[in-house]
């Protein structure tokens, strides 16, 4: 186990990177002309993504993303 001392700046800063990041996973997996297999590997990279953003928000913060995965099955 690792851990990590940030500032809340730097702690913003890593959830909007991570948001941003689940964001374009989620909008790839809309994408009809990317591949099965692909999209199996884009779900599971999602779930260490939302795993380590759930490490940084409010849990009323993190439904939107949780529900948006499930959606997209």
């Amino acid at each position: 186990m690792l851990g990590m001392l940030l500032d809340s700046k730097e702690a913003r800063e890593i959830e909007y990177l991570l948001k941003r990041e689940m964001e374009e996973i989620l909008l790839d997996l809309s994408d009809p002309r990317i591949d099965q297999v692909v999209k199996r590997v884009m779900r599971e990279k999602y779930q260490v993504i939302y795993g380590l953003y759930k490490r940084f928000v409010a849990p009323q913060d993190r439904i939107k993303y949780a529900l948006a995965l499930a959606e997209r099955k």
